[in-house]
């Protein structure tokens, strides 16, 4: 017998449940749903992502709503589109034999007629994130008057996201004696906060430990120089030829660069942000899905959702803002009792960051090796025989051709044949990391040093100037004349930037940006060994030589994030900037492009960073443009 059948579920249900596989319930499904379906209580529920939550809650919702009325019996609320589509399918799957089964998915970026129509015909359960049903809710298209369910999933997610507002407008249209049930990867205070609010002495159920990671992870850090974290993220790719992954960086722009540098490479990528219509989203990730793509570079908020099943690694290409935001990207992978691997590409300052990691999730990192370009060639031409070697053959479909075949390799061995034959796929490997440097971190300093005919030089302009790699690169360009090609490296930090350049170009460079300025302030270019050089600064710069020394001005801050510290800046009067904070992305000011508002610190101007408009190959769909909009717009409305 079926094991969801011993819980008490309708013939309807298990036998839907069967079609999908699912014959012993998750730890977290034996724990959760025999107590909901004893029906009247709150829940509180804390397991991580990829475990089977949805089944969790959305099994016993589908046993206990009458489908035979056309009431709106149950609101499930979600952070994000993917995850309420993604939710919607599930339970449609459920009820596939249930007759009257009307389950409506509610979200931005689709029509808010067709979803009130949808509404209106009789849906019983209704998924929507908070942003669109509070504007349904606002234009009275919803009536939760009769809703007996309120679930809150991914309720800790919702709460960072800012969605607090919203929610308190969508619980305050519900009954009082409806049951809720909150389910969550971490506990923050605020989900506390939120299961005392709303909540009359819910039950607590966790698997695993709270605001642990999945057991099945396996987690990995890289270090590296901050200018080979690109050459790196090519490198573990080259190294795992099967790979199918997930990569997170920490703004929108950031992800459009990376995949457009992935796919100019080569490989099969496409980005995943807040700037693409729903239509653009809902092609990458079908290409995604089909495993037309090999790697997914995606942010925070545009990732949440994803339920994509066999994903081999999760790649952060930045850490996280928020460190709980590590346990939901790590969740990507090792889903439904699979293994997987959380990958951090690092810096040497950001390694206390990855301990206190570890002591969250209780995790410990390992620390590994950037593979050489000897062991990466290796893997691929070891990877392409064995694909050789597994390949179907179709004899009737091939069989005309093997005479010519046959004449045309006749003068070649047994040897040569295997040979050619494999360079054909494998000599670009070759080329590509002939004399390939090593990227680990102490490798890359000693590169640095001993590289001939390089300088290295500082400049007083970054992020807060709404300049990203190619734009610094082409003003300096424009500015002092010297060709592209002489700007070898671009290394971009929130208030400076290091650049580095053929030898012969340092001093045209330096000379020409004497009295230069950018939106009315003074430029400075310097040699790193010179002021503005030469070690460390306190803030443990590297380069940055006494970090108030450029514009007289300070910015304080650092807060508790990853530990933080005090931080100083260069470039006029910035007092005030960071203040007393919590969290990297949530409370201080590095680019939060994705969450909506940012400020810069000249004055009292207020701006988006989110500065260029960049354009990618996008398959099967023409151009697409990613259009990094510098209007405010709130956070909440992220859905």
């Amino acid at each position: 017998m079926n094991k969801f059948e011993a819980l008490g579920f309708s013939n309807a249900i298990v036998k839907a449940v069967t079609e999908l596989g699912f014959e012993n319930p998750t730890p977290i499904q034996e724990k959760v749903i025999p107590v909901l379906l004893e029906g009247n209580t709150d829940l509180v529920a804390l397991a991580q992502t990829g475990t089977g939550k949805t089944a969790a809650f959305g099994l016993p919702l589908t046993h206990l709503v009458d489908f035979t009325s056309r009431d709106t019996q149950a609101v499930i609320i979600c952070p994000t589109r993917e995850l309420c589509m993604q939710i919607t399918r599930d339970l449609q799957s459920y009820t596939k034999y249930i007759d009257g089964a009307n389950i409506v998915a509610i979200y931005g970026g689709a029509s808010i007629d067709n979803q009130s129509r949808d509404i209106k015909r009789g849906a019983q359960i209704v998924v929507a994130t908070p942003g669109r049903l509070c504007d349904m809710i606002d234009r009275r298209r919803v009536n939760f008057s009769n809703v007996r369910f309120a679930v809150l999933d991914e309720a800790d997610e919702m709460l960072n996201m800012g969605f607090k507002e919203d929610l308190d407008t969508i619980l305050s249209e519900t009954p009082e004696e409806k049951n809720t049930w909150l389910f969550s990867a971490t506990m923050p205070d605020e989900v506390l906060r939120i299961s005392k609010n709303y909540m009359e002495k819910p039950v607590e159920i966790t698997a695993g430990t709270k605001n642990s990671g999945n057991e099945n992870i396996e987690h990995i850090y890289y270090v590296v120089q901050a200018r080979d974290k690109y050459a790196a993220l090519k490198r573990i790719a080259d190294s795992n030829p099967d790979i199918f992954a997930i990569v997170f960086c920490r703004t929108r722009i950031e992800t459009q660069e990376i995949a457009d540098a992935l796919i100019k490479d080569g490989y099969g990528a496409d980005s995943l942000h807040g700037d693409l219509s729903q239509q653009q989203r809902d092609h990458v990730m079908k290409r995604y899905r089909a495993r037309s793509l090999q790697m997914l570079v995606a942010t925070d908020v545009a990732a949440r959702g994803i339920d994509v099943n066999d994903v081999t690694h999760v790649i952060n290409y930045n850490l996280p803002d928020e460190i709980e935001n590590y346990t939901h990207r790590s969740g990507r992978t090792a889903r439904a009792g699979k293994t997987g691997v959380s990958i951090c590409i690092i810096n040497m300052k950001e390694v206390g960051k990855i301990r206190i990691i570890e002591r969250i999730i209780k995790k410990k990192f390992t620390q590994g090796t950037i593979p050489t370009g000897f062991e990466a060639c290796e893997k691929q031409l070891f990877s392409l025989v064995k694909k050789i070697h597994n390949v179907e053959v179709n004899e009737s479909a091939i069989e005309s051709y093997l005479p010519k075949i046959y004449d045309e390799l006749k003068d070649l061995t047994r040897e040569d044949i295997i040979k050619r034959f494999v360079s054909t796929e494998f000599n670009r490997f070759l080329d590509y990391y002939k004399n390939a440097p090593d990227l680990n971190a102490n490798a890359s300093r000693d590169r640095e040093r001993s590289t001939p005919g390089i300088t290295k030089l500082f400049i007083n302009l970054g992020e807060l100037d709404q300049l990203d790699r190619n734009t610094l690169k082409e003003y300096i360009s424009e500015v002092s004349g010297v060709d592209l090609n002489m700007i070898t490296n671009v290394e971009v930090k929130s208030s400076f930037s290091f650049i580095e350049v053929k030898s012969e170009a340092a001093e045209i460079i330096q000379g020409t940006f004497k009295n230069a300025r950018y939106n009315n302030r003074n430029v400075r270019i310097e040699s790193r060994g010179g002021s503005g050089g030469g070690g460390k600064s306190r803030g443990g710069y590297e380069g940055g030589g006494n970090r108030r020394s450029f514009g007289g001005g300070e910015r304080r801050g650092g807060g508790n994030s990853y530990g933080g510290g005090d931080r100083r800046s260069f470039g006029g009067n910035r007092g005030g900037g960071y203040g007393e904070k919590k969290s990297y992305e949530k409370k201080s000011y590095s680019d939060r492009s994705d969450r909506g508002e940012r400020k810069d610190f000249g004055g009292d101007k207020k701006k988006s960073y989110s500065s260029s408009e960049s354009s990618s190959s996008y398959s099967g769909g023409g151009d697409r443009k990613s259009n990094f909009s510098r209007e405010k717009r709130p956070r909440k409305k992220m859905d």
